[in-house]
């Protein structure tokens, strides 16, 4: 290999500094490999800080009933039984200790009069299952493993954004990517690569994710040979703020129904007693952000084109020791005090059920020596996730991930750099610079979310997804001729360049999945197939591969489950 760039050599490489990088960094060291962190962004700004309402774990400190088989059905029954079992089965079982892991590691949480870590109720959950921090959860957990992971003294290259896996044969070696700062390219060689670079929201207007979730790793793994799964599965939260306009789709955590906020309309009526008697707030997702979106399509929506949440009733410092974060957004952004006035929320693009398809036990994508966890992995939500799995499916899978890495690096060979893979990456990046006419990026980005919110949001049709598919090809098109002008310096067109080439694979693999099932389940709602189909769609995962320069779909079985977990399935407290 020439060493025209600066390389950096390690065993396992993370892509992506969130609770599932982080804790793979972690275990990958823990077997004695060298590992390096590469983060989009800065430590500590990860995805994982959003989730706020708490880590999902059978620990049966508030209701003595709870155990993994619970945690394990509920988590099935979400997924409308797309999902890995083994993957469901795995969480169910060692969350607890994860979780206790964490507060070795010094995680604070909220606790019980007798001193254990107390548990909140949530969508989905036949327990009180949510250990939390208030509803500042996500933030404990990324500064425990954070401080962890600097103790034990990984490599952490921030700001720094890989366009390539680099693979030698049918095997991952290493990545290439780019300073965002300067401009200037990088190599990391390594026996294995986790990506754990979360999901893909920036791909619609309205979305609780920030500027790096562009689908990034998916598409990654996707160009250098490794399937995608369940990618038509996109959770859209149904609390997102709604008003004003600058913090349109900024998360509102379901911890606030899950202490008990009440979801209005604009006559004052408690809708979601027409939709989910039993369950009424605390339904799941799907459920709770397509009444929402009825509401207001048949005329009974807030001002601001959304529905009201209350939480007015319970005391007000209740209400500002149990959801601190809330307050104090409401207070700042929307100048509501939530203590004495309803919060205005709607639907807001939230997160991938889908992702890199990986083995259970291993995380090992179908690429050797790649790995994936966390929102960037697909198989463990199935079609629909429940709130608060996604903290605990970081830390199970995520030490699973550095596990598997770490072993396969062990074992694997030296790994060949092959020159012409970096300088084909180096040229498609700078191409781009090259140009001298052709469209901005920001006019290609903004066309592609309007595109996903108008045809392939929270529910669809037929013809809407292939008006979507006419649309893609054009932004494809479109894409491919972007010009940037300046210097790779702080260029942040140049960044959507590339993040534009990402967000329209994994919106194509999105859309292709959503044409091909037809059927509602989950979060995919198919207005002209609004039925469940068990026969055909209930028992196969669309996956999606690269083939040349095409995308192609197949369907996979659903595994079939052991009997002994089936009995788990069929019994019921």
């Amino acid at each position: 290999m020439n060493n025209k760039y600066e390389t950096h050599e390690h065993d396992v490489l993370v892509m992506g500094a969130g609770g599932a990088g982080l804790r793979a960094a972690i275990e990958a060291m823990a077997q004695g490999a060298r590992v390096a962190v590469v983060s989009k962004s800065l430590l500590g700004k990860a995805h994982t800080v959003m989730a706020e309402g708490g880590i999902a774990a059978a620990m049966a400190n508030v209701d003595r009933a709870d155990d993994w088989r619970t945690h394990f059905r509920d988590t099935m029954r979400g997924g409308k039984f797309l999902n890995n079992w083994r993957m469901a089965q795995l969480h169910a079982q060692e969350a607890p200790d994860r979780v206790r892991e964490l507060e070795q590691w010094g995680a604070l949480f909220d606790r019980t009069a007798d001193g254990q870590i107390l548990q909140r109720a949530f969508g989905g959950h036949t327990f009180k299952r949510l250990c939390h921090v208030g509803d500042r959860t996500g933030l404990e957990m990324i500064r425990t493993l954070q401080d962890r992971g600097v103790t034990m003294g990984f490599d952490v290259f921030m700001e720094c954004t890989i366009v390539k896996l680099l693979t030698d044969g049918k095997r991952v070696v290493g990545a290439f990517g780019y300073w965002r700062e300067q401009g200037r390219f990088v190599v990391f060689k390594a026996k294995s690569v986790i990506i754990a670079t979360g999901g893909i929201g920036k791909a619609w207007p309205v979305t609780s994710n920030s500027w790096e979730y562009t689908g990034d790793g998916m598409a990654l793994a996707y160009e250098a040979g490794a399937d995608l799964k369940d990618m038509e599965f996109v959770q859209f939260h149904p609390t997102g703020m709604v008003w004003p306009p600058g913090v349109q789709g900024l998360l509102v955590t379901e911890a606030v129904r899950g202490e008990g906020g009440i979801l209005r309309n604009k006559l004052g009526e408690r809708f979601m007693e027409k939709y989910d008697p039993k369950r009424m707030e605390l339904s799941t997702r799907d459920v709770v952000a397509r009444s929402i979106y009825t509401e207001v399509k048949e005329g009974r929506g807030s001002e601001h084109g959304g529905a009201y949440l209350d939480i007015s009733h319970k005391p007000a410092e209740y209400v500002k020791q149990k959801l601190p974060s809330m307050y104090h957004q409401f207070k700042e952004l929307a100048d509501v005090d939530i203590t004495k006035q309803p919060m205005e929320v709607g639907p807001t693009c939230h997160y991938m059920m889908g992702g890199i398809d990986v083995e259970a036990e291993t995380a090992q994508a179908s690429l050797p020596g790649l790995f994936a966890a966390g929102e960037a992995a697909a198989g463990l939500h199935g079609a629909n996730r429940l709130g608060g799995n996604s903290l605990s499916d970081l830390v199970v899978f995520g030490r699973r991930a550095g596990l598997g890495a770490a072993e396969y690096a062990n074992k694997a060979p030296a790994a060949n750099i092959d020159d012409a893979q970096i300088a084909e990456a180096e040229k498609a990046m700078l191409d781009p610079f090259a140009r001298n006419e052709g469209e901005s990026p920001y006019a290609v980005h903004r066309d592609l979310q309007q595109s996903m919110q108008n045809l392939v949001s929270i529910f669809r049709t037929e013809e809407d997804l292939q008006q979507a598919m006419k649309e893609l090809e054009a932004l494809k098109q479109r894409a491919a001729k972007v010009r940037v002008e300046g210097s790779r310096m702080f260029n942040p067109g140049w960044h959507l360049a590339r993040d534009l080439v990402s967000m329209l694979i994994v919106t194509e693999a999105v859309t292709r999945s959503a044409i091909a099932r037809k059927e509602s389940r989950g979060a995919h709602s198919r207005i002209d197939y609004p039925q469940l189909d068990d026969k055909v769609w209930g028992k196969q995962n669309n996956v999606t591969s690269r083939d040349g320069e095409n995308m192609k779909l197949r369907q996979v079985p659903v595994k079939e489950m052991p009997a002994e977990l089936q009995q788990v399935l069929a019994e019921d407290k």
